[in-house]
């Protein structure tokens, strides 16, 4: 069963990657991939908030926290395409793009993994008070 709501997990995060990153790149022209950079970050913010409140909490069942953190946001984000967008700026010459790829996906995506953790931990404080 476990197999099977992380396989649906990973085919809504997967879809939901497709169609933000469709949605971003209406906006956004030229050769930077600032859909994958926009997917990415917000999954490291998502992981960082689940991982310390909604995976702490007795909210979910297991199964569900592992269909969450492993299917839904695993599927979301994607290491595998930023490396490829990186190398394909760097083939084509655009180093100052692969560089700034580089560095606002690491930084960026540990800050925002940072403030997601922070805040998950903050709201659990908060619930496990009582008031929440």
């Amino acid at each position: 069963m476990l197999y099977v709501l992380v396989g649906l997990a990973g085919v809504l995060g997967a879809s939901a990657r497709y169609g933000l990153g469709l949605l971003i790149g209406d906006f956004t022209n030229g050769p930077f991939p600032w859909s994958t950079l926009a997917i990415n970050l917000i999954g490291s913010f998502l992981l960082g908030y689940a991982t310390h409140f909604l995976f702490r909490t007795k909210l979910l069942h297991q199964y569900a926290i592992t269909a969450i953190g492993t299917g839904f946001i695993g599927s979301f984000t994607t290491f595998s395409t930023f490396s490829v967008e990186t190398v394909t700026l760097l083939n084509e010459h655009h180093l100052a793009d692969a560089f700034l790829y580089m560095l606002v996906s690491l930084f960026g995506g540990l800050f925002l993994s940072y403030l997601g953790y922070a805040l998950g931990t903050r709201r659990l404080r908060y619930v496990t008070k009582g008031r929440g």
